[in-house]
């Protein structure tokens, strides 16, 4: 649902509503360059430029979005990640992403000699700044870059720049191939080459482990992050991605020392978030304890730390883990709340709420879950038992340098969302025309598409119950009420309910929720009404 949701907010090209646009970083995304001559053997230089260019922006502290960032994001607008696009499809992309510029380019080769060419768009105003063209041998390809980016930015390097020494221009070919490849065997030919040719390519390295990671070859992953020496600016990230992989290879007390050792090293800095959701996920699958510290513990300085969905949901999980369904129910709909798509968050909620005596919650948490994702159809097919909630839903991170809550791929997604709710919106209020005009039939299909879309729209819910009312369906209609209530507990939704409860003979019940509607809104002239007519 959320792919396709995305590929639909490319596809349409439409403009971007204010608010959104008031709402756009001045973070710079940089898009592979154009190889002018289209010459097959040099098109590694059309991603090469765009990592050289970002690296550059960094280094003089420009914003620019990190390669992983960038390939993310296109990878869920279903966009090669070396693709050519058009200006328009590229500004588009930027206002997905939460980018206020972008860098475009071309480049070519002639008799080794390279030019290069970029200019930045402004995305708010659509406006190009002028062309900025810098040439040179081949073999200088990281100074051309570091000249380029100082004339678009007209900011000077730092005087400590990175005492990363630059890899021979070989080493650097093989490791943008190594990127660029599409299996995993390609990929890990490409990054090893590189790392023969220059045994300091620590970047190639951690890419390598990025690929034997995916392969789930863990034991070499792990020696491979191990092989970036300590004094090797990288070596923080190189000892996270080990600490991955011991977590991934169950020797948990190696994996809890390493991301506790990390996170000592913080202290007089904020701590890495990602370290404590880590050290979170050890103490999940070996058991925490109160010398060592709760899962919960670690989980809840992790979400404190970042508002990042992924972190609530694991504090969630933990809590239910824990049987404290009150807390699990607290933060699976806070996860909820920033990714109403999340399967997982939706299934354990529903045995959340089974546990506390919230069925009709439970059966609506539930069905959801089974929409999203067919492995709960599946678990349910199998199991009967309503609290089953299948192990290892727990979320490592895998990166410890890049904050999630900045992630490209997350504006994507609020993006995305944004766009959702508008069409909820949009289905909500051709469903309350509908009911006004008692088109009850029309009127439910169009409301069920906003319970898909939001389900937790407590208005949608309060006139499905109504028409259910109409229709004299009084149970079906105090199960949509509880629904609505648990939504947003409103006085118009309790008078619905009493009036439901009146209708199924349940005078006591129907009592109560008349008085909570007068303590929710005391003026309430039809809660006066219906409760004079109880008495």
């Amino acid at each position: 649902m959320r792919r396709h949701l995305l590929f639909l907010a490319l596809a349409s090209l439409t403009a971007v509503s204010p608010a959104f646009a008031q709402a756009t970083t001045n973070r710079i995304l940089v898009v592979p360059f154009d190889n002018r001559a289209n010459e097959p053997r040099y098109q590694w230089l059309a991603e090469a430029s765009a990592v050289l260019m970002a690296d550059s922006l960094h280094e003089r502290g420009a914003p620019a979005l990190v390669r992983t960032e960038r390939v993310r994001a296109f990878e869920q607008l279903h966009l090669p990640p070396a693709a050519s696009l058009s200006r328009a499809t590229v500004i588009k992309v930027a206002q997905l992403v939460g980018a206020g510029e972008v860098i475009i380019g071309s480049f070519s080769v002639e008799n080794e000699q390279f030019s290069v060419t970029a200019s930045s768009i402004r995305v708010d105003a659509g406006r190009v700044q002028p062309q900025v063209t810098e040439r040179g041998p081949l073999t200088e390809l990281f100074t051309i870059f570091e000249r380029l980016s100082g004339r678009m930015t007209h900011e000077p390097l730092p005087p400590q720049k990175s005492s990363v020494a630059q890899p021979p221009l070989d080493a650097f070919e093989n490791y943008i191939k190594g990127l660029l490849a599409e299996n995993p065997a390609s990929k890990a030919t490409f990054l090893e080459a590189a790392i023969r040719e220059h045994a300091e390519f620590d970047r190639a390295r951690l890419a390598l482990w990025e690929v034997r990671n995916d392969q789930g070859d863990d034991q070499s992953a792990l020696e491979t992050a191990r092989a970036v020496p300590p004094g090797s600016p990288l070596a923080g990230r190189a000892r996270f991605s080990a600490g991955v992989s011991l977590l991934e290879l169950k020797r948990y007390d190696e994996a809890f020392d390493t991301f506790k050792k990390l996170l000592d090293e913080s202290t007089g800095s904020s701590p890495p978030a990602s370290v404590l959701n880590n050290l979170g996920v050890v103490q999940i699958r070996r058991g925490g304890t109160t010398q060592a510290g709760t899962a919960a513990y670690y989980l809840t300085k992790a979400a404190d730390s970042e508002a990042e969905p992924d972190y609530f949901f694991n504090l969630g999980y933990a809590y239910f883990r824990e049987r404290n369904y009150t807390g699990a129910q607290f933060w699976l709909r806070e996860t909820l709340r920033r990714d109403p798509t999340d399967a997982d968050s939706h299934y354990v909620l529903a045995a959340a709420l089974q546990a506390t005596g919230g069925v009709v919650e439970a059966g609506r948490e539930r069905d959801l879950a089974r929409q999203l994702s067919a492995r709960y159809e599946e678990i349910d097919r199998q199991s009967s038992d309503r609290f089953a909630v299948p192990e290892g839903l727990e979320r490592v991170a895998m990166d410890l340098a890049t904050p999630l809550a900045t992630r490209a791929d997350k504006v994507l997604v609020n993006s995305a969302l944004r766009e959702q709710q508008e069409l909820a919106r949009f289905h909500l209020e051709q469903g309350k025309k509908l009911f006004d005009r008692e088109k009850d039939r029309e009127a439910m299909a169009e409301l069920r598409r906003v319970v898909y879309l939001s389900p937790y729209e407590a208005s949608a819910h309060l006139m499905i119950a109504r028409i259910h009312l109409r229709g004299g369906r009084a149970g079906d209609a105090i199960d949509a009420l509880k629904i609505s209530i648990w939504s947003e507990d409103t006085a118009a939704a309790r008078i619905a309910m009493g009036e439901a409860y009146l209708k199924s003979g349940n005078t006591s019940a129907a009592k109560t929720e008349f008085e909570r509607a007068l303590v929710l809104e005391p003026s309430s002239i039809e809660a006066k009404r219906l409760l004079g007519t109880i008495k």
